[in-house]
């Protein structure tokens, strides 16, 4: 690890001048490239106190054994010259995006004699014409196997071409009519270079004239009786409109635009580009990058950018670029784009109307690409032990910890204290083991004394179901405080058993019991352990605002590199319990809220409790009913009646609502809150403010 103090440019060695620099390591390999309006300024906040930097930064200084720089013109050039070494260097540093060469194109070589209708991937090459990307292959030659019935192109590679030539005998799509047939001469060289660039007019979005032009055909074909090339034309007509049905148009006035949407989290970023010509999508694509610096929403739309148009001209960028934040500063990127295209391209946020809603979905599109990513990484084996293993020697554990339970608190401003517990087993979800717990230990907002509290709840029943078992060899008495408290429907876990054939719920100790919190979370559940004995299970937090991993009694975190698999199971860890957490703090919530005096009368279920809001209209009419009124409610006997009644009676009623502009009182009908009921529930009139509060 290398000292940045030893490789630190003088004072005025830099120049404070628009600029890109390199970060070099020992064997003089690039590791991490960046521009900047004031190569000054902007290297000085390398060389500070280590404490001081981010940990993606830290690692990357340490890492540097040297740096350089190049001097350039404008913002603009510094942003070209970036792109050129990212490319040419692969920095590990930088964002790097998954290679999108794999994306396939539908191509028309109109720089050959005969132009020729194919699938081409891989770097654009000059006097060929590209439409796409396409998600997909097969994408392609649906809609040209649709295409060829209306545009004969040639499609066949150069051997059958030459092949066909010297036997005098086209290929099947010659003798079927989806194809011209130029290499037995049924065409003419100009001919077929015309019906190519019709072609190529209708995959560029001129669709409506050639449309017409055939209707008109079609139309005169059959005042003329010759009714076998009308219905060609017909069929031609509709092979041509399936094809366009393919390709819906989503913007007004044949728009032509690029719109870029990114989903991400703290280690990973997926972005999505959808190609708009001519108001119609035609093509698709997307990039999945680990985060290995720290870098903003509009950093990684530049980095995107870069991607796009690093190697474009002409048409190639559109007008309109589409994206969800802006680069900053935007004017140089601009700039860069319309150095491209040769003209002006605009590149702003959508804030309205149908290209607002097209971003929406292109926004969709790319956040259920991040998940499936996560999806297909978690559930690969190999990256799952290696994630283990990783933690293991982060923590310094014996071995790969191979069930791991995590914690988190949730609450409300203090209200509604709930938390819960989830388990991974080798890497995986096990969901049936999940549980949640109310903090009834004391009131109040105390993150730290609640996770306290649930570590010492759960590990008691956890040594008492040792105890039960017959585990204990010492004679050690086990400590219980009863029964956790659960919510309802909380799910079982399990395949060990009770006597009376009840799961039991805590009767699997993990290797690694991990906390969302930092040092005074990760302190108190060591001390839980510690005070009932246990010392041979592992305990560390993952802090969100770093993602550090804390372990107790060390005064710095551990640092896990941004590409950790590690890292990233440590992460799903705690975002889980986090989700589980918070979705049982709302339910608490909202059950509280719609709570009523009924509630607390005993016996008395959901299907009685609608029934005598029906029979009265409100709760206040029904507290001023006789018992037998009561009684007149069909399922309500004199002992429910009178049960009712008192409990009724001793129910504070609701203050009365009162008018905020004129002070008034007003007397309504007390509001119908029994679960069921059409009554909006109070919750839905939560302050914004305090909803934005919850934890």
């Amino acid at each position: 690890m290398a000292d940045p103090s030893s490789y630190r440019p003088r004072p005025g060695e830099i120049p404070d001048s628009p600029g890109v620099y390199r970060f070099r390591d020992e064997h003089r390999r690039v590791i991490y490239v960046g521009k900047a309006k004031s190569l000054r300024q902007r290297l000085a906040n390398y060389f500070q106190d280590l404490a001081n930097l981010h940990p993606r930064t830290r690692t990357m200084v340490t890492t540097a054994a040297s740096v350089e720089w190049t001097v350039v013109s404008t913002e603009v050039e510094a942003l070209q010259l970036e792109y050129s070494w990212i490319k040419e260097y692969d920095p590990r540093f930088n964002v790097k995006y998954r290679d999108d060469k794999s994306y396939p194109y539908l191509a028309v070589t109109m720089n050959e004699e005969f132009p020729r209708v194919q699938v081409m991937r891989g770097h654009k090459k000059k006097g060929v014409r590209y439409f796409g990307p396409y998600g997909h292959a097969w994408a392609i030659r649906d809609t040209v196997d649709l295409l060829l019935r209306v545009f004969p192109v040639r499609t066949c590679s150069a051997g059958v071409f030459k092949n066909a030539s010297r036997t005098g005998r086209p290929c099947l799509l010659g003798y079927i009519g989806k194809c011209s047939a130029p290499c037995v001469g049924r065409i003419t060289p100009e001919d077929h270079r015309d019906l190519a660039d019709d072609f190529c007019d209708f995959m560029a979005g001129r669709t409506g004239t050639y449309l017409r032009r055939l209707e008109t055909q079609m139309m005169e074909a059959a005042e003329e009786m010759e009714y076998e090339r009308a219905a060609r034309l017909r069929d031609d007509i509709g092979a041509l409109k399936k094809a366009m049905e393919k390709n819906a148009v989503v913007l007004a006035d044949a728009t032509d635009a690029d719109l870029i949407a990114v989903a991400e989290d703290e280690l990973e970023a997926a972005v999505q580009i959808f190609h708009v010509r001519g108001g119609r999508v035609r093509g698709q694509r997307g990039w999945v990058t680990d985060k290995v610096e720290e870098v903003t929403t509009g950093a990684l739309v530049e980095h995107a950018l870069q991607q796009l148009y690093g190697e474009e001209t002409g048409d190639a960028v559109p007008k309109e670029v589409l994206v969800p934040a802006l680069p900053e500063p935007v004017e140089p990127v601009q700039e860069w784009l319309t150095g491209r295209r040769g003209s002006n391209v605009s590149l702003r946020i959508p804030q309205r109307g149908d290209k607002k809603a097209l971003m929406e979905t292109v926004e969709r599109n790319a956040q259920q690409a991040l998940a499936l990513h996560k999806t297909k990484r978690a559930s690969d084996l190999t990256t799952r032990s290696r994630a283990l293993e990783e933690i293991a020697d982060a923590l310094d554990l014996d071995s790969a910890p191979l069930r791991i339970e995590c914690y988190d608190i949730s609450h409300l401003q203090g209200d509604d204290v709930v938390a819960s517990m989830v388990v991974f087993e080798d890497g995986l979800q096990r969901k049936s083991e999940y549980r949640r717990f109310q903090i009834k230990g004391f009131a109040g907002q105390d993150d730290v004394r609640s996770m306290h509290e649930v570590i010492s709840r759960r590990f008691r029943r956890y040594l008492a179901e040792k105890e039960k078992t017959g585990e204990w060899t010492d004679g050690e008495e086990a400590l219980t405080d009863g029964e956790p408290v659960l919510g309802d429907g909380d799910p079982l876990a399990g395949s060990l058993k009770d006597d009376d054939g009840r799961p039991r719920k805590f009767a699997y100790p993990p290797q690694l019991v991990v906390v969302d919190g930092g040092q005074p979370q990760v302190a108190a559940a060591r001390r839980a352990l510690d005070e009932l004995g246990i010392d041979d299970i592992a305990v560390c937090g993952l802090a969100k605002r770093l993602e550090e991993v804390w372990v107790p009694g060390d005064d710095d975190p551990v640092v896990l590199p941004r590409s950790s698999e590690g890292l990233y199971l440590l992460q799903r860890v705690r975002d889980e319990a986090h989700r589980f957490a918070i979705t049982y703090q709302r339910t608490k919530r909202a059950k509280r809220f719609r709570a009523g005096p009924l509630d607390d009368v005993p016996g008395l279920g959901e299907t009685r409790k609608q029934a005598l809001i029906k029979h009265f209209g409100s709760v206040k009419k029904l507290r001023s009913a006789t018992i037998e009124e009561i009684q007149e409610v069909p399922g309500i006997g004199r002992k429910t009646a009178e049960t009712i009644a008192v409990a009724l009676a001793q129910a504070a009623p609701a203050a009365p609502a009162v008018n905020t502009a004129t002070g008034e009182i007003i007397d309504d009908e007390e509001p119908d809150t029994t679960p069921g009921s059409s009554g909006e529930p109070v919750s839905a009139g939560l302050p914004d403010e305090r909803r934005g509060q919850e934890r």
